[in-house]
């Protein structure tokens, strides 16, 4: 018999003393409450003016540091160096000789000096990088690092690329090879 003094439905408890009416909101059923307004804080919306001038659609944010790729001949995966954009190519190799030596890697380079190695863009480029050029300008990120064979001629120290090196085992070792059409 319902209580005269209270008009709400008191929920049954069940034969185990566990109530027969489940959460309304783990049923989806959202208890309709009045949405009260909720206050907003007061803002400054141009709080930091010299930061929205430097990112002006115009003007883009400056690259303060590049993360380079550089795999060494007969290494099994690339060096990570990171360099300002305004190093040029003799201090990514120098960088680059460092780290690998740091890291412990293998083969182990038969000298650390950087004067010893070429840049190229790829193991399968036979041009290597000018040693004044700027990173920046350099137009890609990941790099190929190589021997270079050191030849000394009446007191002069000339040095020999890749492409000087090719030229000269296809005139000495296959002649035959300049026939074939690459």
């Amino acid at each position: 018999m319902p209580n005269s003094k209270n008009n709400r439905k008191e929920p049954e408890k069940n034969r185990k003393g566990r109530f027969s009416e489940k959460a309304s909101s783990f049923h989806g059923r959202i208890p309709s409450i009045a949405p009260a307004e909720l206050r907003r804080p007061k803002t400054l919306p141009d709080l930091l003016p010299d930061r929205t001038v430097a990112m002006s659609p115009d003007a883009r944010p400056k690259l303060t540091k590049l993360l380079l790729n550089v795999t060494i001949q007969g290494s099994l995966g690339a060096v990570q160096v990171v360099m300002s954009p305004e190093n040029t190519v003799s201090d990514l190799i120098t960088a680059a000789v460092r780290q690998y030596s740091k890291e412990y890697r293998r083969p182990i380079l038969p000298s650390t000096d950087a004067s010893l190695f070429d840049l190229h863009y790829s193991q399968f480029s036979l041009e290597s990088l000018e040693r004044e050029e700027k990173l920046m300008a350099l137009g890609s990120r990941n790099f190929f690092l190589c021997t270079k064979k050191a030849a000394a001629k009446d007191d002069e120290k000339q040095t020999t690329s890749c492409s000087k090196e090719a030229e000269k085992v296809t005139k000495s070792v296959i002649p035959w090879l300049k026939f074939m059409n690459f």
